[in-house]
């Protein structure tokens, strides 16, 4: 994993540019045995050609064997042990669309879902229905008040919005109300520690009267809360590593996790691929590094789309031109995890990673990107927190350790 002292103490200026992109869930398998994964699938010219010119590996999000959410593994590209800095998903969600989360106060992401007659989940994302039609829902869920707590509610994207509660003594240790699956209702709020217990009380009277306002939803008819957080008061990224660092994402909770350690989050209008390689080129000297991140490979692979998946990959590139022009000295392309679309959710699967820097790599033998060159890449498979490291010394931005 990255080194912060270390990385404090041997970063240097230089007028190199850093770009880490992000295509979220990249990681797939074969729907047939033998077969092409999405990424093998795609027909992606301009990313083998980088291949051919840089080095591949893979890396492992949080530890082999292990599943990450997204936000854990986000943080571990950015250098951090996901497992020292523990951060839910409700404090990334809430500060993605500008509500503050302050020391004590508990933060949860909100999903709509739809139930049936006898309340037992059938989807977990309401049809994913769109902003348009959830945020009059989440209008009528910030009325709801609890006594001796504010609640504050936000819509976050299409079917997720974020909660954020404030009192005295609130304790973020509960459990998900998300039982991770079909054909079974949600779960209460429950404390995974005594001091909990009153917290999850509140919880669960602010869920008890949200229902009531939904039920009479087609689809989102019911909802479940997940990612109990408050502020982790994380290592800040800029000063960590001496850059100017800059978050270009669409969906909320990518943006919430790089405000949250120090990135300055850049506002622009779209979600395609284009749309974020043109609000990096608005910037482009103005930043030493660019986090981007590319969210509809993930939701395809959700979905059971491979199909989709793939095109996703054949959108972002076709126009990768247009962020080549930019000339960075170093441009990573990887995914925080994996997400195959035959498992239809994270995997603990590693995940393809490519290093293009023209002037300092050492090329492999590979001259694809795909699951299987990247397995026998140069680069090998190590830890996604040992990326930074690597990304600022093939942008010649640390000195020499020792004598």
């Amino acid at each position: 994993m990255a080194d912060f002292r270390l990385m404090r103490e041997l970063h240097k200026p230089m007028a190199s540019k850093i770009v880490l992109l992000i295509m979220d869930g990249l990681g797939g398998l074969p729907l047939d045995a033998g077969g092409a994964t999405e990424l093998e699938s795609a027909r992606t010219p301009n990313l083998d050609r980088l291949a051919a010119e840089g080095a591949l590996g893979q890396i492992v999000p949080v530890r082999p064997g292990i599943a990450p959410g997204s936000g854990p593994a986000h943080l571990a590209l950015f250098g951090y042990d996901p497992l020292e800095h523990e951060v839910g998903r409700g404090v990334l969600e809430a500060i993605g669309i500008g509500m503050a989360v302050r020391k004590g106060d508990v933060a949860a992401r909100g999903n709509f879902c739809t139930v049936d007659q006898q309340g037992k989940i059938s989807d977990r994302r309401a049809g994913r229905i769109p902003t348009e039609e959830a945020a009059p829902l989440v209008g009528r869920l910030a009325s709801i008040r609890i006594p001796d707590v504010d609640v504050e509610v936000g819509h976050v994207k299409d079917y997720r919005f974020a909660v954020v509660m404030r009192g005295e003594g609130l304790d973020p240790a509960l459990a998900d109300t998300d039982p991770q699956q079909t054909d079974v209702p949600p779960l209460p709020v429950r404390p995974m520690k005594d001091s909990a217990q009153d917290t999850a009380e509140r919880f669960n009277a602010w869920i008890a009267l949200a229902q009531t306002m939904v039920r009479d939803h087609p689809r989102a008819n019911a909802l479940t809360l997940r990612g109990f957080s408050s502020d982790p008061a994380l290592p800040q990224f800029p000063e960590i590593y001496g850059l100017r660092s800059a978050c270009v994402a669409a969906y909320p909770m990518y943006r919430g996790v790089a405000e949250l350690v120090g990135m300055e989050v850049l506002s622009f209008t779209g979600d395609a691929a284009a749309d974020e390689f043109a609000a990096t080129a608005q910037s482009w000297e103005s930043f030493d590094f660019f986090f981007l991140h590319i969210k509809h490979t993930d939701s395809k692979g959700e979905d059971g789309d491979f199909d989709g998946k793939v095109a996703v990959i054949e959108g972002v590139d076709a126009v990768l031109p247009r962020l080549l022009e930019l000339h960075p000295s170093v441009l990573a392309v990887t995914g925080d995890h994996s997400t195959p679309a035959r498992m239809r959710t994270h995997t603990w699967h590693p995940v393809p990673f490519l290093l293009w820097a023209p002037k300092t790599i050492r090329p492999d033998r590979e001259t694809s990107f795909g699951e299987r060159a990247c397995a026998h890449g140069g680069l090998g498979t190590f830890p996604a927190s040992d990326a930074m490291p690597l990304l600022m010394a093939h942008a010649e931005r640390l000195t020499k350790f020792g004598a």
